[in-house]
């Protein structure tokens, strides 16, 4: 098969250039693109376990522990114990982390901008769907 022909190929050029302009942007505000991220699914709703964060940025729990370790030192974040469950942890926003998380809001939306500014609308409404389909697993597909 072309290498051009292989959606591979494709696919791993594109997120380098996704990564690349995330990364140029999370760092005007001196932040890695995962803690950037971990910061924008946290301005969704703060107070959640670490494993509920987790989940929702599809992080592995080795790596959502290193981010919260560093997201802490910067005080950006706080784990405080879960109120019914001894077992979990609670991942909060702190005041300074809640107020940089106006600017990772706005510096995504620009970023997006950026990324996505060569496709109309259109394109970029069926650029996100089709994405979703595929996050999917294969086998999965067939229910969708």
């Amino acid at each position: 098969m072309d290498p051009n022909d292989c959606i591979f190929f494709h696919m791993s050029k594109a997120n380098q250039s996704a990564s690349k302009v995330w990364r140029k942007h999370m760092s005007r505000l001196n932040l890695t693109a995962v803690q950037g991220m971990v910061l924008n699914f946290l301005r969704q709703g703060d107070g959640i376990t670490s494993r509920d964060l987790g989940e929702r940025t599809q992080l592995d729990s080795a790596t959502m522990t290193g981010v919260l370790d560093r997201l802490e030192k910067l005080e950006l974040v706080e784990r405080r114990s879960h109120p019914s469950d001894r077992r979990a942890i609670v991942v909060c926003l702190t005041d300074l982390g809640r107020g940089l998380t106006d600017q990772t809001d706005s510096i995504a939306e620009e970023a997006n901008r950026e990324f996505l500014g060569g496709l109309n609308n259109s394109e970029q409404k069926q650029l996100k769907l089709l994405l979703l389909k595929l996050r999917v697993e294969p086998e999965q597909r067939q229910t969708l």
